[in-house]
């Protein structure tokens, strides 16, 4: 089976814990969604948060969705002056038969304006 990697971010309202739970978790079921998969089909999930997202780490809402034995690792990504705020970013690796050009890399909310090349 072929593994892919699909790419999504979030921009969230503000570093509260609920938030970055709430707003996590939406991307995890967008990207799975879009993707049609299944948490069987992820191999494993790189999140990471801009450096003003302290309140809890994004991979607590993978696990509240049902990523129980999917490996998660949550880092912080660069200071860059002039970086969008308050973003949740992913990097899913899965199994799947869909070909590169079909996968879908999902980017909410504010984030959309990250990538308008790929954005859904």
């Amino acid at each position: 089976m072929p593994v892919r990697a699909i790419r999504g971010a979030v921009q969230l309202d503000a570093n509260q814990r609920e938030a970055i739970i709430e707003g996590t978790a939406e991307l995890v079921a967008e990207v799975m969604a879009r993707n049609d998969l299944v948490t069987d089909d992820v191999i494993s999930v790189l999140f990471t948060a801009t450096p003003d997202l302290t309140a809890e780490f994004p991979a607590l809402a993978a696990r509240k969705t049902g990523f129980h034995d999917v490996p998660l690792l949550c880092a912080t990504e660069i200071d860059m002056p002039g970086a969008m705020p308050r973003v949740v970013r992913l990097l899913m690796h899965v199994e799947t038969d869909r070909p590169r050009s079909e996968i879908r890399h999902v980017y909410l909310r504010g984030a959309a304006a990250l990538r308008l090349d790929i954005a859904q």
